[in-house]
């Protein structure tokens, strides 16, 4: 099962990752190169996290995991899903992650794509 710890050391984990508390004391921003791919609501229960996502897929994704993924709270709806993470499959988890992570690295402009290549 995954949980708010596990979620947040996979995401500070990944290359270029910084997190913050730019909204409240209770929302946990994660951001590649400054740019946000995660968010995690520390007190709400169940648990839950909001996460980037190709437009199409986030339809299919709330579809097929019906209340446990929903349109992103207090962000786009079209670009952000909220996940209640301690219902989903932490392999989906994992890989959705990554999704929202990728699609942030793959709007960098070329020079913010050479200093995240540049980091080790």
């Amino acid at each position: 099962m995954m949980n708010v710890e596990l979620f947040r050391e996979y995401c500070t984990a990944k290359k270029g990752v910084t997190e913050e508390f730019p909204f409240d004391e209770k929302t946990l921003v994660f951001k590649v190169m400054g740019k946000m791919f995660a968010l995690c609501a520390l007190e709400r229960l169940p648990s839950q996290v909001n996460l980037k996502c190709d437009p199409d897929r986030a339809i299919l994704l709330r579809d097929e995991y019906d209340g446990l993924i929903i349109p992103g709270y207090h962000m786009s709806k079209v670009h952000w899903n909220t996940l209640l993470i301690e219902n989903i499959p932490p392999k989906l988890i994992i890989e959705l992650i990554d999704h929202s992570y990728n699609l942030v690295i793959s709007k960098f402009t070329k020079k913010l794509k050479a200093k995240y290549n540049a980091l080790s």
